[in-house]
């Protein structure tokens, strides 16, 4: 019998407005293996962000069960790494003690975790800027800082609520690549949420389509591009193909 890393086993959301119930999501099954990256696309206002939040726990489901490693989400949210749109960077500290603040509050902040810590800034190119202010850096090292600091924190599953959409085109096309390249070589597996289909393709290896509101799962796309990085799998001749595909079930809905 093959293992998941998450399930999501029929769930559904309701919540309260001032004219009644909105359903936001409907019996929506979805599951992702170990070291999987799957991006999750739909209809603007679908509930693209409220299935993280669910997973993160943040919001309770109304219905359906919420697994991660095995173990009811409600009951353990340990595993769970959540990196935003804007990279909550805080500007009096220094990017190493930004690093550090998910340490502290989890009381974490061991000699192994800081070790740990000091490697992957060495390995991804912030040594150098360990000891300045967020304001001194690009945009796009921001975010490598960001996703720095929820790693540290050894997260099995890190959710990404579109983290680059802030970002000018170029640096966002740099950004990406960083960002992908360091959840794979970290071998987490992750969730990304994004309105951009490009994005979606060439960083995950699979694609989930949503229905509009309330949201289901509509159609799941399998991606097997060659290529090691995002901008190199967009040279892929499949690319356009899989866009137009995935653009089709969008304009659907």
């Amino acid at each position: 019998m093959e293992k998941y890393l998450l399930e999501m086993q029929n769930v559904g959301l309701i919540y309260q407005t001032k004219t009644g119930e909105t359903e936001a999501l409907k019996d929506l099954n979805l599951k992702i293996k170990q070291g999987e990256f799957v991006a999750i696309v739909g209809p603007s206002g679908c509930g693209k962000t409220t299935i993280l939040s669910i997973v993160s726990g943040i919001l309770p489901a109304t219905s359906g069960k919420v697994f991660i490693g095995g173990e009811d989400i409600a009951q353990n949210k340990k595993y769970v790494g959540y990196m935003f749109q804007k990279d909550q960077l805080f500007e009096w500290r220094s990017i190493w003690n930004n690093i550090m603040l998910g340490l502290e509050i989890n009381k974490q902040k061991t000699e192994e975790n800081m070790q740990y810590a000091k490697g992957l800034i060495e390995r991804y190119g912030l040594s150098e800027f360990a000891n300045k202010k967020p304001r001194e850096l690009s945009g796009g090292m921001r975010q490598r800082v960001a996703l720095i600091r929820t790693l540290v924190l050894s997260p099995e599953i890190l959710l990404l609520d579109e983290p680059f959409s802030a970002l000018d085109f170029q640096t966002r096309l740099n950004v990406c690549d960083d960002v992908a390249t360091i959840i794979k070589r970290e071998k987490k597996t992750a969730i990304l949420v994004t309105h951009d289909i490009s994005e979606a393709i060439s960083m995950a290896d699979k694609v989930v389509v949503l229905t509009k509101r309330p949201a289901t799962i509509k159609k799941v796309f399998q991606i097997n591009l060659k290529g090691d990085t995002p901008l190199k799998r967009r040279e892929n001749p499949s690319f356009s193909k899989l866009f137009n595909e995935i653009w089709k079930e969008l304009q659907y809905e």
